[in-house]
């Protein structure tokens, strides 16, 4: 290292600068999928599209950053950390700029999902690795800490923004406002110490490959389901044949001595594969609830978004406090025991809401489970990336962060498909039954239901269900409003079954971390190097 180079990296040690702007980056993150998650409903009449075609997009934004992100931290590696941050907060912004002035929903695809979802595929790893570079000791917590801390307030106060924005001004401001904040953080490049990566150069073009149509085939086959496409099945397990082709190729090529996408040696650590095992059972929750309650809120209680943030305020804002507090007064407390709370809380939060659900007239009623869920979320936040880069060295972290930023986005990516595409297929059953069942309705107007759902099934509020109804006779539109009352609080909190699922499988994982011995951050003999 030259004496020049030298001088910059101490300079950019523990910088509260370039830490400050790190975490603006991670706030813009994640504000922009709380803002599109408060503003379904407005972007929905907007562009005169469906509820489905806008969770859809959420879920392939997600889904596209978990099928490049393994490829993105490679990336990163061999371009340079530095600069594949810059790319991918250039690609957020083009993603974003495109919500400002976008008519259709395949502009929306095409520049926020796909162009914006690579941007954090090469955004997420490149920041972890710059921080674990750019920072030591104390300062590196204390980063690790602040955009934490950012992202859990984005979460806070995403929804609450996003919902006023959206309410009295306009959803594409938001997504203007973005691009403002990532223009600040760009200006701000010349903090950046890029940590040299001093390994193999040469591309495992093959395990690029599988990582993309492993991770991106699961979430597309449940994506399809969700749009009622066929070979839903054959997607599936073409993902599936790529992540077992994956391991497969990795530990084959491992043994030859050739260089590989990422280091197989990595999940030697009990410590990292259950870290990136329960990020992942993490953001499945995460995922699933922010999809079904959103649309609980403004499809059933018909809530705009100034209301749909103030109903998720509770979530978000103990998440945000918890996170911070969490981190300040952990003292000698063990990450593992903190990480048990954080899932036996957010389940309890979720189940609780189960049978408020079919009774609830204001989003106020669950307030006091979305605290509990809330507080669960932020002990998690608060401890999970850093007990999972706990055993890594220097030179594997840009690979250990990018496995764990895939292990979030695939499990955000899965938990807004799934629980979305449950949640629509208990409502087409729902809606089929009672149809079935009513002595209102005669054979052709079950018929013409079973039609409908099967063409485009979709929520629908009951304000937009009378329009489509109004020529139809009185009897049919109430008794069709009954059925829709009825299905879709069912269809809802069956999704909600998703996220408390993978609370349950993260809360018995955390009784085996416990177990485990604690690690220090380097120079253990369980340091992946």
């Amino acid at each position: 290292m030259t004496e020049e180079a030298g001088r910059a990296a101490e300079e950019t040690k523990g910088n509260p600068r370039l830490a400050i702007l790190l975490a603006m980056a991670m706030f813009v993150l994640v504000v922009d999928t709380s803002l599109m998650n408060v503003s379904i409903a407005s972007v929905v009449r907007d562009l005169d599209t469906t509820v489905s075609g806008v969770q859809s997009a959420i879920a392939l934004e997600a889904l596209v950053s978990a099928a490049f992100i393994l490829i993105g931290s490679k990336i990163g590696d061999l371009f340079g950390r530095k600069r594949a941050y810059l790319l991918g907060l250039t690609g957020y912004a083009i993603g974003a700029l495109a919500m400002t002035v976008a008519q259709n929903l395949l502009t929306i695809i095409i520049f926020w999902a796909v162009v914006g979802g690579i941007g954090a595929s090469l955004l997420l790893p490149a920041m972890q690795s710059l921080i674990h570079g750019n920072f030591e000791g104390a300062a590196q917590i204390q980063a690790y800490a602040l955009v934490g801390a950012a992202a859990a307030l984005a979460a806070a106060v995403g929804p609450l923004l996003g919902g006023f924005i959206t309410t009295y001004l306009s959803w594409r401001l938001g997504f203007a406002l973005e691009v403002v904040v990532i223009a600040v953080v760009v200006l701000g490049r010349g903090l950046i110490h890029d940590v040299p990566y001093t390994g193999s150069r040469r591309i495992d073009g093959v395990g690029a490959v599988l990582s993309a149509v492993g991770m991106g085939g699961v979430v597309l086959g449940i994506l399809v389901w969700q749009e009622g496409g066929e070979s839903v099945g054959a997607i599936i397990l073409i993902g599936v044949i790529g992540l077992v082709g994956l391991v497969y190729w990795l530990r084959r090529r491992k043994r030859q001595g050739k260089p590989t996408l990422l280091e197989p040696d990595l999940f030697k650590s009990a410590v990292f594969r259950l870290g990136i095992s329960q990020q992942l059972l993490q953001q499945i929750a995460l995922g699933g609830s922010m999809i079904a309650l959103p649309i609980y809120l403004q499809m059933v209680l018909e809530y705009d978004a100034m209301q749909t943030g103030l109903s998720l305020a509770p979530l978000s804002l103990s998440m945000f406090g918890t996170a911070i507090l969490a981190e300040r007064k952990a003292g000698d407390r063990l990450p593992s025991h903190i990480i048990r709370w954080g899932f036996a809380l957010l389940t309890t939060g979720l189940l609780l809401i189960i049978p408020i659900v079919p009774r609830a007239d204001s989003g106020w009623y669950l307030a006091g489970p979305l605290v509990l869920a809330g507080v669960g979320f932020g002990l998690l936040v608060s401890q999970l990336n850093n007990y999972t880069l706990a055993p890594i060295s220097q030179e594997r972290v840009s690979e250990a962060a990018g496995v764990n930023s895939a292990a979030g986005s695939f499990g955000l990516s899965f938990g807004l498909a799934f629980a979305g595409a449950i949640m629509l297929a208990t409502l087409s059953f729902a809606f089929t039954h009672e149809a079935e069942s009513s002595a209102v309705l005669g054979p052709a107007e079950q018929e013409r239901v079973a039609m409908g759902l099967e063409e485009d099934a979709q929520v629908m509020s009951n304000t937009e269900l009378e329009k489509l109804l109004v020529k139809e006779p009185q009897a049919i539109q109430d008794e069709i409003i009954r059925i829709n009352t009825t299905a879709r609080p069912l269809a809802l909190q069956v999704a909600l079954g998703i996220p408390i699922l993978a609370g349950l499988i993260g809360l018995l994982n955390s009784f085996r971390m416990v177990r485990l011995p604690v690690l220090p951050p380097s120079g253990s003999s369980d340091v992946i190097t």
